[in-house]
């Protein structure tokens, strides 16, 4: 779920390959970043669709010897890794949590070499109150898979999700709707300008995500398997330390000493403020939080503020921070809270017709390993076969620090 801030310097870009495709990438990108101003779209908003792309701005450019380098500094092995990658910022248009227009942006990642014809990583990211901390708009931790994937020769699309990076509005936090019609929309514009860079796709979509991402990568499988869209063919699923059920593990974890205060307030925080406005929680912040935080949690969740700013500016402990009423609204649910819960369960309840495979850590006080277990547990019950891979004594970013490349080599594993 959070993610923690750590910044990598620039390196220079390899020019030993794919050089043909640098200079006919770099007068292509010429007209894209023209494409706001001149789209049909624009001009005829009447026919603007779901993931068409409005721009395309190049954000990173790394050889391989960088991407080991980066991945190095955030404690990750780069066994995997046999290209340089580029980046690239996309901002496409996509729909509100009310089916309003709206616009998204998400980070395209292409290696420097390999196949001319890429499959498709769908990499959907943790939680994240800053803005700016998007795998879009910062080279940090959440960065991570993406250049994983696309060094080891896959296209990456890693969506900022709605309100972040830059997106419009605030982030509807674990509303599981929206963050899957933002991700399939990705996979939409990351479609188109990888054709128009030179590299495109061939359709097979391989869905990976971390904490609120796994949750998420789960719901966009089932979305995809579904034919939300003809282009794209899921091919496997491979989620890590997922939040897959909020009623019976994350929401109790966070009263029983299972989750640690910082991160229990802090999600309980955002989720509150998040799903109140998509379901009637309270009328008024102090409703649910106790003063002084009361006044401040709605300014503090604005997008604008670093997850320690946000942590300094709440209280110590759930206990401290909610009122004794809904303190205990939330440990016996009901109602519209319950209807929010349920709202983002249920994303294992159904049969997967490719591998899938579960990472979680034992030692994670953030997403304890029972929401995996039940996710497992729950595909079981649909007729699927799902091995759980056990991390054992490792934190919440740990889990995704092993696991990480653990999926490079299970994605490997699966297109041969």
């Amino acid at each position: 779920m959070s993610d923690e801030t750590r910044k990598c310097h620039e390196n220079r870009a390899s020019r030993r390959t794919w050089r043909g495709l640098a200079g006919a990438a770099a007068l292509l990108l010429a007209g894209l970043a023209a494409a706001p101003a001149a789209t049909a779209a624009d001009r005829h908003p009447q026919q603007t669709r779901r993931g068409e792309l409005v721009s395309v701005t190049p954000v990173a450019d790394r050889d391989a010897g960088a991407v080991r380098a980066f991945l190095g500094g955030q404690d990750v092995a780069a066994d995997s890794v046999r290209y340089g990658v580029r980046g690239y910022r996309l901002t496409y248009r996509t729909a509100d949590p009310y089916g309003g227009p709206t616009t998204a942006t998400g980070l395209l990642t292409l290696p420097k070499g390999g196949a001319h014809h890429l499959d498709l990583v769908s990499d959907t990211h943790g939680t994240m109150v800053d803005r700016d901390y998007a795998p879009s708009a910062s080279e940090d931790f959440g960065r991570v898979p993406s250049y994983l994937n696309a060094s080891a020769g896959r296209a990456v699309a890693a969506p900022d999700y709605l309100g972040l990076g830059g997106g419009p509005g605030p982030h509807p936090y674990m509303d599981t709707a929206s963050s899957v019609t933002a991700s399939v929309d990705m996979l939409r514009a990351a479609r188109t300008a990888a054709d128009r860079l030179g590299r495109p796709l061939t359709g097979d979509v391989y869905a990976t995500g971390f904490s609120q991402g796994g949750q998420v990568a789960m719901a966009l499988g089932k979305a995809l398997q579904q034919g939300v869209d003809r282009h794209f063919r899921l091919r496997a699923l491979a989620p890590v330390s997922g939040p897959y059920d909020l009623e019976g593990q994350e929401m109790p974890a966070l009263f029983d000493g299972r989750v640690n205060d910082v991160s229990g307030v802090l999600y309980i925080t955002y989720w509150l403020v998040a799903q109140n406005r998509l379901h009637p929680l309270y009328k008024d912040p102090s409703d649910a939080f106790r003063a002084p935080y009361a006044s401040r949690v709605e300014s503090l969740l604005d997008g604008s503020h670093d997850q320690e700013d946000v942590v300094r500016g709440l209280a110590p402990s759930v206990r401290r921070l909610l009122t004794p009423a809904f303190y205990d609204r939330l440990r016996h649910p009901s109602g519209a809270v319950l209807d929010a819960m349920r709202a983002a369960d249920h994303t294992c309840a159904w049969k997967p017709d490719v591998p899938v495979r579960l990472y979680a850590g034992d030692g994670d006080t953030d997403v304890p390993i029972g929401n995996t277990r039940t996710c497992a547990r729950t595909l079981a019950g649909q007729g699927t076969r799902v091995r759980v891979v056990d991390q054992g004594a490792v934190d919440h970013f740990g889990s995704a620090a092993v696991s990480a490349p653990q999926v490079v080599r299970f994605f490997d594993g699966v297109r041969r």
